[in-house]
């Protein structure tokens, strides 16, 4: 199977592209990996590990601990894809200490050590936009979405929360996503007049050990939430860019941490196709803050005020509301922002949107037919099509006819989801369409065989 360009939270840009050698080896993978399929493995990894490496001794180190053990028969017995992923993994981050780098099976996502199931829904990363007792604001931020999509989504959440006097943002759920977006949410707290440099990226430069830099700074925005009281509430599922925003703004000065520490991921990089549907999430930069000159790798985001996890919303609220001069709740009990809810501003869909299932109709055509409309895809789902799409093509045609296409429910990130049968299988899509009916998500996966296929 090839996964056409998806968007997932909790990495840059976690597009899980086709198998190298296309949907025969992926066909094979779910058949059991052989000899043959290890090996195409491996070498793949190693290949990418070498020349792509954020840090390349350590790349080279590490494709060296997985062609020996290769070699040394220590892959033999394993033929399930997942456990072969797993495997993998394990021994990469014996050598390169690396939270990021990890290898994933088809179909499979990239939750880590510590999630516990799927994030709840948003719009788009948020959860929930409140104004609680005290006249303080309060988010729940899951991810950060790539900039084009999340800028409308945060000018949306801000300008609910505009009159609020405190705000605590939640993150302890946040699996990270794009840094352009964590620039952009910063934005919002620093003064529009003087740009704020706030973060660097250093990309290699594939087959070299130069590096390139990105800088990133605030931007415009169409508010400002400047002199107000910010408290961002972290924890050991805080992670990637989820970190950088806690941070930067901890860095600045410009919010107060409460919590416990993040999960100690600072090295982007993006989904590489490996061999027989198999794909590894490869760090090819790292993070470097202005101000420290470090970042947060391996060690984690440290919170300015450490609280348990029973405590910590209790402990943030208290801190925003003393921050913005408010009297506290002495020692009144407090579980959840649904203890001292004053107002609910986000209401999340729960229907479809209007023309999604026509534009999911359209878009099997498209790729069964070879011929997508790039016009109709946002630039960043274009991008990722084009690369991907001898894959999706491949897998695509070979589905037959379309039968049936039913609306199942709104996901995690405010997408519309699909049960799409076709004339040999069942599959979940995934579609989110802005507001002139451009898709700006979309991606698919199996949900099982269609009956009598």
């Amino acid at each position: 199977m090839a996964l056409a360009a998806t968007l997932a939270v909790g990495e840059t840009a976690l597009a899980q592209s086709a198998p190298a050698d296309g949907a025969e080896s992926a066909v094979q993978a779910r058949q059991g990996l052989d000899a043959t399929a290890r090996r195409g493995v491996v070498e793949a990894a190693v290949r990418l590990l070498t020349e792509a490496y954020v840090y390349p001794d350590a790349g080279r180190q590490a494709a060296t601990v997985i062609s020996r053990n290769l070699a040394a028969g220590e892959y033999d017995a394993i033929t399930e894809p997942g456990a072969f992923a797993r495997r993998l993994s394990e021994d990469l981050n014996d050598v390169a200490h690396d939270k990021h780098l990890r290898v994933f099976a088809e179909g499979q996502g990239p939750e880590r050590d510590g999630d516990n199931g799927p994030p709840p829904r948003s719009e788009l990363g948020f959860a929930r936009v409140d104004v609680l007792d005290g006249n303080v604001g309060y988010v729940e931020l899951t991810g950060f979405v790539p900039a084009g999509l999340f800028r409308p989504a945060a000018d949306k959440a801000m300008r609910l929360l505009a009159g609020t006097d405190a705000l605590v943002i939640d993150l302890r759920g946040n699996r990270g996503g794009d840094p352009a977006a964590v620039a952009y949410l910063a934005s919002f707290f620093f003064d529009a007049k003087e740009p704020v440099h706030l973060n660097d990226l250093l990309w290699r430069e594939a087959g070299t050990a130069e590096y390139r830099r990105e800088v990133f700074r605030t931007e415009a925005t169409p508010l400002s939430y400047l002199d107000k009281p910010v408290v961002l509430l972290t924890g050991p599922r805080t992670f990637s860019g989820g970190e950088e925003f806690a941070y930067d703004m901890q860095a600045l000065k410009r919010a107060t941490l409460v919590g416990e520490s993040t999960g100690g991921g600072a090295n982007p990089g993006d989904m590489q196709p490996l061999q027989a549907g198999l794909a590894i999430f490869l760090p090819t930069g790292r993070a470097e803050n202005p101000v420290t000159r470090t970042s947060w790798e391996g060690a984690g985001v440290q919170p300015d005020l450490p609280s348990p996890p029973a405590e910590a919303f209790a402990s943030a609220y208290r801190t925003a509301q003393r921050a913005a001069g408010k009297t506290s709740l002495a020692d009144t009990p407090l579980s959840g922002p649904d203890d001292v809810l004053s107002e609910r501003l986000l209401m999340l869909r729960t229907t479809a949107q209007p023309g999604s299932e026509a534009a999911i109709r359209r878009s099997i055509a498209e790729f069964q037919a070879g011929t997508p409309r790039y016009d109709l895809l946002s630039p960043f789902l274009a991008e990722r099509t084009r690369a991907d799409l001898p894959y999706i093509h491949a897998d695509i045609v070979q589905f037959g006819a379309v039968e049936s296409v039913d609306f199942i429910e709104v996901g995690p990130m405010g997408d519309d989801v699909y049960e799409v049968k076709f004339a040999r299988g069942v599959w979940l899509w995934s579609i989110l369409l802005d507001e002139d009916g451009t898709i700006v998500m979309a991606g698919f996966r199996p949900k099982g065989p269609a009956s009598g296929a």
